[in-house]
Parts: C-alpha cells; sequence; structure tokens
C-alpha cells in the first residue's frame, strides 16, 4: 500500500465529492503531517511552527464548522502505531463532522473559511482526509 499526503484534493478526488449522494452526513477523519516551520504562501516571514499555524486554523475553522452546521468531534496527538506498518506517523487525527458534502463545499467555499485556510495551508506538509458515513 502506497501512502500519500496532500494538501489539497486531485481533481478526480474534487469530481468524485460533487457526485453521488451529497445530502446524507459526513465525517471527516483528517491524518494530519506538520512541517517543522510554517510556510506561507505570501511570503510572509514567521517564527511559527507548522503546528503552530495549523493550531491558528483549528481555532477558527470551529466558528466556519458551526456556521454550515458541522462540527470537531475529535482531535488528538498521534503517540504510536499499534498495529500495521507506515513509513512516517502522522502527527495528529482530526475528525469532524458535517450535515452533509454540500455543508462541508460551502464552507470551504467561504472566504471568510479561505482566510483561515492559510494558516492550514501554511502548517500542513500534507494530510489524508477519508470520508465516512
Amino acid at each position: 500500500m502506497r501512502v500519500k499526503n496532500a494538501v489539497i484534493p486531485n481533481e478526480e478526488q474534487m469530481a468524485g465529492f460533487l457526485e453521488g449522494d451529497t445530502d446524507t452526513p459526513i465525517k471527516m477523519v483528517n491524518l494530519l503531517k506538520f512541517k517543522d516551520k510554517a510556510d506561507y504562501k505570501d511570503g510572509r516571514q514567521t517564527s511559527l511552527s507548522g503546528k503552530e499555524a495549523y493550531q491558528i486554523y483549528a481555532d477558527e475553522v470551529q466558528g466556519h464548522l458551526e456556521k454550515v452546521g458541522g462540527k470537531s468531534i475529535f482531535l488528538g496527538e498521534v503517540e504510536r502505531l499499534m498495529l500495521g506498518e507506515v513509513e512516517e506517523l502522522w502527527d495528529w487525527v482530526v475528525i469532524a463532522e458535517y450535515p452533509s458534502r454540500k455543508a462541508m463545499l460551502e464552507m470551504v467555499m467561504d472566504s471568510e473559511y479561505q482566510k483561515s485556510e492559510e494558516h492550514r495551508s501554511a502548517g500542513l506538509a500534507g494530510q489524508l482526509n477519508i470520508e465516512t458515513k
């Protein structure tokens, strides 16, 4: 099994997200890997670690989730691998609940969310985002 972290979905993944049942509640399992140092796309200088930049996003995203009827239901630091093998562990596991894919899409398209998302992108080396029902 090959594992590849990413920060944004590819075209095929995004197309799949927009197909089929977009009205059923979902939970997104996020396996997060942080950069050592935050790296903002606008080139700003910062002393923040990737984890610290992502924490800004994590704090701000709570309001964005609530706005679309969603909520964060779990956040935990990865301690160790109990079963299986991977080359490198993720740093955090986060689970968010959305009333639907439509609601999640509404959130990520909102301009206020996109301002918060800059901290997510600055802090993440990559992630796996797993949709569950």
